[in-house]
């Protein structure tokens, strides 16, 4: 449920000897109504917060008493309702830092530049939530700018430190920790600004030198890693801030001269090589936030006007080339960070405030124009930097405080909803694994490819604690199998992929004694096949390599197998779908020559199978996920030939597919789950060339849209998502054979 929403909870008991009854009930969270009882009923109407503590889970207990003071206890929870924001401190820098920069890697790391008189940098890995030592830079600078390259390498260009500004420019590569020289720019410069064009060059604007704002600009190639001179701006600044449009043009805004700060706004357009001067700001400024919003607006915030704090906003409208007032701040704020986040409001964090060291963040709204208070920082601080880590986080690093010197502390803020954190990891790493809720709320791993071979190993994730602890492990190693949670809370396994290849063994995880017993083996070997739960409490297995046809069901009560009809094409790699009506939808996989576009429908009641329409594209290693709406949703998967970011929708009431939008980037080997909101989270797989992917994003069924929303720490491919009790998702392992986990809070 959403946060601020009720429910009604009610209950019935009777006491055995008609005694009275008395009712009292307790909730650790939220506020409930006067209860309406009778001599045997009780019902109350609950409030949920608007949002819980991270790691709470609303729950409810209602005490049932008789004359005889003997009682009864129910308890009840209720998922759904988001975490709410938090700032957590996240260890310590090497040093104090002002005038810095952050750079979110490639990987994920983050690279952070900067000192007045040090070289040392240093990268925070946001899994482990640990900073680590890397290689020094060729001189100590800060005021400088650092800009991440489409080859993951970072350019860091001029700044002032050592006793002197610079107009060296330097690289790093990640791949190596090092750093080198890449030529200097024309100009000494410091308190500039860059950003990276979409041809991959990068701009370099203003800055200061020698007493005086500077207008000259410069850009950077790194095929050739050269620099040339391109068109001056209208006037000298620094301190302002360079914004690229989604025209491809470049908006300069504020700015500092010794003359005074600027309103002017100038646009660079990088086919030319010249600025044009577009509408001014109604305060001129600099120390401002500047972000670009999805609606391809761009916001600016606070800063100071020449002596004068600031505490309006103002929008600009590309398609016009004017700036508009939107909703301002309850006070002044200089030199602060403004972060967009996955959801598109603004986190505006830390800054001067009133002249004064602030903790406050406040969020903006783009849709209503307006800004709420949310959780301050653990600590007050300015001139700090602020990256959005793709998990959906901000880190926050540095700053100064106003009262000793620069800081060394950094924090993370967590938005409470669409943001992945880590939660311990596995004793072994595992991809093509299994992961099945249990009745307990747990979660059992089992199997998968460890990087070498397959595994037998098993491991539980109890939820209460959030931790994973050993358990038995299965009687034969293998990867690509199927774990199916049968109605006696029992967890079957069945074929997989083994070092001698397919495999027809079975076995039983009984979750009471954390133990296996075989059961009787399938008719044929086979691993990528399906395992589905039928209304009967029997299992249809069905396809699987050698590409097959034969199905077969198992029937829990006798531990026997029994043959089940023959599908009409042989596939493995496919999916399969209960429907609502107990039929099984089997779509798509690898059939004789490749990847099929056929679906079948099997009726459990005769034990046969019927084709149905087909997709609009082949496709396997593709998900079906059972909307709300009795509709199945397909999303990506490969047609043999390329990854596919394609969805379709199908209808069993007219057997018909229909096309439903395109992921954000194409993938196989993903999982798709859903959600207690009905909306479908995508997650990793494999992209370009199969190289794992760290995005994911949300389908809504309404919409019929999609929208990125944090993504993973680790890239992952081949892993298992899990639905949780309280509405999270975990996800383990995957390609790279990662140990780490994580949870996703919608």
């Amino acid at each position: 449920m959403e946060g601020g929403g009720r429910l009604t909870f009610r209950v019935a008991a009777q006491d055995p000897q008609g005694s009275a009854l008395r009712f009292s009930w307790t909730a650790n969270v939220g506020t409930q109504g006067a209860a309406q009882e009778t001599a045997t009923t009780s019902q109350i109407v609950w409030t949920a917060p608007q949002c819980l503590e991270p790691g709470v889970v609303a729950s409810f207990t209602v005490t049932v008493t008789n004359a005889l003071d003997l009682s009864a206890v129910a308890s009840f929870v209720a998922v759904g309702m988001p975490d709410c924001p938090t700032w957590r401190p996240t260890g310590t820098l090497s040093r104090g830092r002002s005038s810095h920069t952050a750079t979110v890697l490639l990987s994920g790391q983050v690279l952070v530049t900067g000192h007045s008189s040090s070289t040392v940098t240093e990268l925070f890995d946001p899994v482990t939530r640990t900073w680590l030592s890397t290689w020094t830079m060729t001189r100590a600078r800060q005021s400088h700018t650092a800009t991440l390259l489409p080859s993951g390498k970072v350019l860091v260009t001029g700044g002032d430190g050592g006793g002197s500004s610079t107009a060296s420019a330097e690289l790093y590569d990640p791949s190596t920790g090092t750093w080198s020289a890449t030529g200097s720019m024309s100009t000494v410069r410091f308190n500039h600004a860059a950003v990276l064009l979409p041809s991959g060059k990068v701009l370099v604007s203003g800055g200061y030198a020698s007493g005086a704002g500077i207008a000259t600009a410069e850009v950077y190639d790194p095929a050739t890693e050269t620099w040339s001179a391109t068109g001056s701006m209208a006037g000298g600044r620094s301190l302002h801030a360079l914004t690229v449009l989604p025209s491809g043009k470049v908006l300069v805004t504020g700015g500092f001269t010794m003359s005074g700060s600027r309103a002017v706004s100038e646009l660079y357009d990088p086919a030319t090589g010249t600025w044009s001067v577009t509408g001014s700001l109604a305060s001129d400024r600099y120390l401002h936030t500047v972000t670009l919003l999805p609606s391809g607006k761009v916001l600016t915030v606070g800063g100071r006007s020449f002596g004068a704090a600031l505490a309006n906003a103002e929008l600009y409208d590309p398609a016009k080339g004017t700036w508009t007032a939107t909703g301002g701040l309850d006070t002044t704020l200089v030199n602060a960070t403004a972060t967009l986040l996955l959801s598109g409001k603004v986190l505006l964090a830390g800054g001067l405030a009133g002249g004064k060291t602030d903790v406050t963040a406040r969020l903006y709204d783009p849709a209503t124009g307006t800004w709420t208070s949310t959780v301050g920082l653990t600590a007050q601080r300015y001139n700090h930097v602020a990256v959005l880590l793709r998990s959906g986080r901000v880190l926050v690093t540095g700053g100064t405080d106003g009262l000793t010197s620069d800081l060394a502390t950094a924090e993370v803020y967590s938005p409470g909803t669409g943001a992945w954190s880590a939660t311990g990891a596995l004793a072994t790493g595992r991809a093509s694994h299994s992961a099945t809720l249990l009745p307990s709320g747990d979660v059992l791993v089992a199997g998968g490819f460890s990087g070498t071979a397959p595994v037998a190993t098993a491991e539980r994730f109890s939820l209460k604690n959030e931790s994973w602890m050993p358990t038995g492990g299965m009687s034969v190693s293998r990867s690509l199998f199927v774990a199916t949670l049968l109605p006696s809370g029992q967890v079957l396994v069945t074929g997989g992929s083994t070092d001698k290849g397919p495999s027809a063994t079975t076995e039983l995880y009984d979750p009471t004694t954390g133990t296996w017993s075989t059961t009787e083996r399938l008719s044929a070997a086979r691993s990528g096949h399906t395992a589905t739960l039928l209304p009967s409490g029997r299992v249809l297995v069905v396809g699987g390599s050698d590409t097959l046809r034969a199905t077969e069901l198992y029937d829990p009560a006798t531990g026997v197998w029994s043959t089940s009809g023959s599908l009409s094409t042989a596939r493995s790699g496919h999916t399969a779908t209960l429907l609502p009506s107990g039929r099984v939808l089997v779509t798509g996989g690898d059939g004789s020559i490749g990847p099929v576009t056929t679906a079948e429908l099997y009726d459990p009641a005769a034990g046969t199978w019927s084709s149905t329409g087909s997709m609009a594209s082949a496709r396997s290693g593709h998900t079906a996920t059972l909307l709300p709406t009795g509709r199945v949703l397909v999303t990506g998967g490969s047609d043999g030939s390329v990854l596919l970011a394609t969805a379709e929708l199908f209808d069993p009431g007219t057997g018909t597919w229909a096309s439903t939008g395109r992921m954000s980037e194409a993938r196989g080997s993903h999982t798709a789950t859903l959600l207690p909101s009905g909306r479908v989270l995508v997650t990793g797989g494999g992209g370009g060339s199969q190289v794992p992917l760290a995005t994911a994003e949300v389908y809504d069924p309404d919409l019929r849209v999609w929208r990125a929303t944090g993504g993973l720490e680790v890239v992952r491919s081949g892993h298992a998502a899990t639905l949780l009790p309280t509405g999270r998702v975990l996800v383990t392992g995957g390609d790279g054979i990662s140990r780490v986990t994580e949870v996703f809070t919608p």
